[in-house]
């Protein structure tokens, strides 16, 4: 495999987080592998995110646009790409410094992947650990994806390496489905394409408190959109995965209307989930014991 071909442009898209974009930038800086550019796109910020940038010269390039959202700036930077390879990086999340390094050995490894994620871990305000995700899929990975399995491909957003002549051949990242736009892309590159891992923590995901994934009813709403899309298909195997997925997807809505302290949202979850799967029983059988735990805490 030629050095050109795994040449890597970093797309950092950002939206007022001028406190947090100095230290991702000197993340992809501090890379063991440098990349072949980098490519920040100002979703209409209002904050110093313009006077931070303009600090740093021809060291990387800006794209500026009114504010559209983070698939529309993800889009606007594969259209600016140079590189073979693209890595996203969200301006409040940070990589280790072998993060490119390892990936591009695993393309090399394997030049039939189209797309390459890795472990990752999750620290709050003060940079303390919280949890560190090192589970993940490879290979033909669409159906575990769209049946929801967990630790297949965990924070997609920061996480991934993927092909861009792939990334243009799938459309980009849908702009409808903010928070599930990652979900979404990740599972029409593994339609058609195999996916490998790296089984190290190489991206740090910051937990402030304001991310987009807070919202329930935003995730329910996008979700449910991109499931619609997909299942639109009249492929027998992807149908086959309907009852599973919708199942889980109910499963997991009623799981996060619960720590919300949403007992009507819940309900009406859990019941969808049943319908759809019946399997699902054994877990919601458990649920008189968690609101015992949470009225004793």
């Amino acid at each position: 495999m030629h050095e050109a071909d795994t040449t890597v442009t970093v797309v950092i898209p950002t939206y007022n987080h001028a406190a947090y974009l100095r230290q991702a930038i000197a993340s992809v800086f501090a890379q063991t592998l440098a990349p072949a550019d980098i490519v920040v796109v100002d979703d209409g910020s209002t904050d110093d995110t313009a006077a931070i940038l303009s600090t740093y010269g021809a060291r990387l390039r800006v794209v500026r646009q009114e504010n559209q959202g983070v698939a529309a700036a993800r889009n606007a930077g594969i259209a600016a790409a140079r590189g073979a390879w693209l890595a996203f990086l969200d301006s409040d999340d940070l990589w280790k410094p072998r993060k490119l390094e390892l990936q591009v050995a695993r393309v090399r490894v394997d030049p039939a992947v189209g797309l390459v994620h890795c472990g990752a871990e999750e620290i709050d305000g003060e940079g303390r650990v919280l949890a560190t995700h090192v589970d993940g899929r490879e290979g033909m990975i669409a159906a575990a994806l769209l049946r929801l399995d967990p630790h297949v491909i965990v924070g997609p957003g920061s996480n991934i390496l993927v092909r861009r002549r792939i990334a243009e051949e799938v459309g980009g990242f849908d702009r409808r489905l903010p928070p599930s736009e990652d979900w979404d892309f990740c599972y029409r590159v593994s339609m058609r394409h195999p996916v490998g891992y790296v089984p190290d923590v190489l991206v740090t995901y910051r937990q402030h408190g304001h991310g987009i994934h807070r919202n329930i009813a935003n995730m329910e709403r996008a979700m449910l959109m991109a499931m619609g899309k997909h299942f639109a298909s009249t492929d027998t195997a992807v149908q086959a995965l309907k009852s599973s997925a919708y199942g889980r997807l109910h499963r997991i809505l009623a799981g996060c209307y619960f720590e919300a302290g949403e007992p009507r949202h819940f309900v009406r979850h859990a019941a969808k989930s049943l319908q759809y799967d019946a399997r699902n029983i054994a877990y919601f059988a458990g649920y008189p014991l968690r609101v015992l735990r949470r009225a004793l805490s």
